[in-house]
């Protein structure tokens, strides 16, 4: 039987430890690790293993969404499991949509987790681990199941509008530069945009009031 190629990432060192040993456990698999978003994309490109299995925050410059992506572009055919604290049930909703297989919270127990994950997604299945679950099906039932523009995305899709860089909006809005690009891929995707002169033309035909204070 051949071996199952997982890749463990984090910026912690203890965190991949322990989930290497866990992983250990599991008979047919040979794992890999990093512990900087460089050392993952480089070895998810030449490993292409068959999950990847990710810290949300191994990058501080990119947010879930942006990691997703672009180990999406590293190893196409990889499944992607995510490590971290999103408790927020549509940011999971919004992860699913894009193609990540799992989620991980990091205050769930690990090691009840871990394997059965890992088996799901190898079944061509999602996995949730307790607390995203219910966080996820409290979003479903709420029917709050499209993401809306609050007033934080607003006032970033404003300040796109009228040129503002990630940097500037961040200092604009008291945001960390990770949650205002998080915030523009978020509205990227709700507007179907791949670009900000794309979103804002899509953001003005759906009638919203961009360029206004």
């Amino acid at each position: 039987m051949m071996n199952t190629q997982i890749l463990i990432a984090d910026s912690s060192s203890l965190i991949v430890f322990g989930t290497e040993m866990l992983l250990r456990q599991r008979q047919n698999t040979a794992v890999s690790t990093a512990t900087c978003g460089s050392d993952l994309l480089r070895i998810a490109r030449d490993l292409q293993p068959d999950i990847i299995i990710a810290g949300e925050q191994i990058d501080p410059s990119l947010d879930s969404l942006a990691l997703t992506e672009q180990l999406q572009q590293a190893a196409p055919t990889s499944r992607i499991m995510l490590m971290g604290f999103i408790s927020d049930g549509l940011l999971i909703h919004d992860l699913l949509a894009i193609g990540v297989r799992g989620y991980l919270y990091m205050g769930d127990d690990l090691r009840e987790n871990l394997l059965t994950a890992v088996e799901a997604v190898l079944k061509q299945r999602l996995y949730l681990s307790p607390t995203a679950n219910a966080e996820y099906l409290i979003s479903i039932q709420s029917g709050k199941r499209d993401w809306k523009l609050d007033p934080q995305a607003r006032a970033v899709l404003r300040l796109l509008a009228q040129g503002y860089s990630i940097g500037h909006i961040a200092l604009q809005l008291k945001l960390s530069p990770r949650r205002v690009y998080w915030e523009r891929q978020k509205l990227r995707r709700r507007f179907g945009a791949s670009t900000n002169e794309h979103l804002i033309c899509r953001a003005v035909e759906e009638g919203f009031g961009v360029f206004a204070e």
